[in-house]
């Protein structure tokens, strides 16, 4: 069980899927990678983000959000007063699509069957922050539009899930930055709550996971 690991046992877990990721074999996205990008931060963070696949930059860097996405990612996580080192960025995917297609159900479901529950799982976040309807779609209805729920929280599972639009959406449409930057700034609100959520919460009496929880 990842609650009785060790902060060194966690790392070392992570490290091993993050091993796995790169060398991985499982769907037609590896034979196209540059690298893989399993994701990088802290092993213990708060606030764990969750994009939707490594684009050019990424794929040849092997980290997540380094491109135009990425600096303005950084700009928003300073802006409440947090860096990289503080949270734990990843994708829905771990290799980049061909020509930035968008990722195909098999390759979603391979990809968070195999690591990113564990990710998940491994790092324990008080909130899962989805930036884009991919990340999205894996906690919310899939009825739901980005456009109508961002901003939203959703708490469940001893866990706040956090819709937000993805930071290359506002990079192209610069009238949501006001409400992507109003998103941001109420996470450090929703890191408290969760906080308490889980000080309040008995081990014995998880609460039952909503039907679109069910991945996690």
């Amino acid at each position: 069980m990842a609650e009785k690991m060790t902060l060194e046992e966690r790392e070392a877990a992570l490290q091993e899927i993050a091993g796995r990721v790169r060398q991985c074999p499982l769907c037609p996205l590896a034979a196209g990678r540059t690298h893989a990008v399993p994701g990088a931060g802290r092993t213990d963070a708060d606030i764990m983000f969750i994009g939707e696949a490594p684009g050019f930059h990424e794929d040849q860097q092997g980290l997540p959000f380094v491109g135009q996405s990425g600096k303005y990612l950084d700009d928003l996580l300073e802006m409440i007063g947090l860096s990289r080192k503080d949270v734990f960025i990843t994708n829905v995917v771990k290799c980049r699509p061909p020509n930035n297609r968008d990722p195909l159900p098999d390759e979603i479901d391979i990809c968070v069957n195999t690591y990113l529950k564990q990710q998940v799982e491994i790092i324990r976040p008080k909130i899962i922050a989805t930036l884009g309807r991919y990340s999205m779609a894996l906690f919310f209805s899939k009825d739901a539009r980005i456009t109508k729920i961002h901003g939203q929280p959703l708490r469940a599972n001893n866990r706040i899930y956090y819709p937000l639009f993805h930071p290359a959406a506002v990079l192209r449409n610069p009238n949501l930055r006001p409400a992507m930057e109003a998103d941001f700034k109420r996470m450090l609100t929703l890191i408290e709550e969760a906080k308490q959520m889980q000080d309040s919460s008995g081990p014995d009496e998880p609460p039952p996971p909503p039907k679109q929880l069910s991945l996690f």
